[in-house]
């Protein structure tokens, strides 16, 4: 049984590798966290591998619902599967059953993000995602743990 993590364009199509492509073209099925989303990644590419929903809501269900399958390929709306979605107790899970996992590098929001910034890139820790509204989002404020380096942290845009 094999599992493998592909990125996704977040918002240029054209941020995808030719090998994240050939993953999603033999795999038998690309379990995903919206299957329009995906579905229009696939359709642009001429890709028909079937998708299967697996998000928040139905990763609990993940090993009855990826056992017909031996080759999976997931994909979540946009970057690097795992950074907070369901990508993350996905794979745990699929470890737990023994399945082997690969991850692919491709599109990602903070590393571009980082180096375009001018800010020291030499060292830095990422903390995850701002939480939406309220006082720290207003007053900037956002508890750093202090570790060193350059503190980074991401927002949703449809947050």
């Amino acid at each position: 049984m094999r599992l493998v993590l592909v990125p996704t364009p977040i918002g240029n199509l054209e941020d995808i590798t030719l090998r994240a492509l050939r993953v999603l073209r033999e795999a038998e099925v690309v379990a995903c966290e919206d299957t329009r989303r995906t579905g229009l990644l696939l359709r642009h590419y001429g890709i028909p591998t079937p998708t299967l929903r697996l998000d928040q809501h139905t990763v609990g269900r993940a090993r009855e619902l990826l056992a017909p399958y031996a080759y999976v390929a997931y994909a979540t709306d946009a970057g690097t599967p795992g950074i907070s979605d369901p990508g993350a107790e996905l794979v745990r899970q699929a470890l737990e059953w023994g399945w082997n996992v690969e991850a692919l590098p491709g599109p990602t929001a903070l590393i571009p993000a980082l180096v375009a910034s001018g800010l020291p890139t030499h060292r830095f820790t990422f903390e995850g995602f701002l939480p939406k509204g309220g006082r720290s989002e207003r007053s900037g404020s956002w508890p750093w743990p202090g570790k060193g380096g350059q503190p980074c942290s991401m927002r949703a845009p449809t947050a």
